[in-house]
């Protein structure tokens, strides 16, 4: 004679069936997606990649073919600065303060980046002799990014180890990876604001073999003001 399974035990051998049909069936679908996202983010990266080698061989022609012509090649006007706290408090006046305040430079060897236009130029010379700034390459900010990258989550400084923690805050701006935060910095792009407010300001080490003279600027021979393309320089040495 068979044995007679009782209803309630059928009951929880169904309703485990569902759950782990159900369960297998979302982790199918989850790992379907994930697969998509990291092509689609793959395929991303190597356009953004095509797209800086096109920028960077555009300006070489262009200035090869000006110094053919026997003319002179204006070099395209800087659209963001990399902005590096260089002194402390002392004899800070309020004014000076409040600016730093808004830059997000709080501390001695914090770094951000502006975008430049006349309202953040007339910031940032205001507060000049506290800072050293210049025109950053589109393999520092990678590098700046990667090696030193914190987000802003809930208010907390999350390392950016994994996509997830962008795209967890700039998904609805179409930033899904730190790829897209990269490409959305250095071309400045349209929602340049949310993505770099999303980076807490970069905490750097002090440069190696030091500053030269606080108390000068960098044109003659000191530290602080506009150092264009050699910030650079100075940041790797910072990292």
């Amino acid at each position: 004679m068979p044995r007679v399974v009782p209803e309630n035990v059928q009951k929880k051998q169904a309703r485990d069936a569902k759950l782990l049909k159900e369960l297998k069936e979302r982790r199918d679908r989850e790992r379907k997606e994930r697969a998509e996202k990291r092509k689609t983010l793959r395929a991303n990266a190597e356009k953004y990649y095509k797209e800086y080698q096109n920028q960077q061989q555009s300006l070489v022609d262009a200035r090869r073919k000006a110094k053919n012509a026997g003319n002179f090649f204006v070099e395209p006007e800087a659209k963001l600065a990399f902005v590096i706290r260089t002194r402390g408090i002392n004899k800070l006046d309020p004014t000076c303060k409040k600016i730093l305040q808004l830059l997000r430079l709080r501390q001695l060897h914090n770094g951000v980046f502006v975008r430049l236009n006349k309202a953040t130029m007339n910031m940032i010379r205001r507060v000049e002799p506290y800072v050293t700034y210049g025109y950053p390459s589109q393999s520092l900010i990678r590098k700046l990014i990667y090696k030193r990258g914190h987000g802003k989550v809930g208010g907390s400084r999350i390392p950016l180890t994994d996509n997830s923690i962008v795209e967890g805050q700039l998904a609805k701006h179409g930033i899904a990876s730190v790829e897209d935060l990269i490409h959305e910095i250095s071309t400045v792009g349209a929602h340049f604001k949310e993505a770099n407010n999303f980076l807490w300001p970069f905490k750097l080490s002090s440069p190696k073999k030091g500053f030269a003279e606080k108390r000068h600027p960098y044109q003659n021979g000191g530290v602080w003001g506009n150092r264009e393309e050699l910030i650079n320089e100075l940041v790797k040495r910072m990292l």
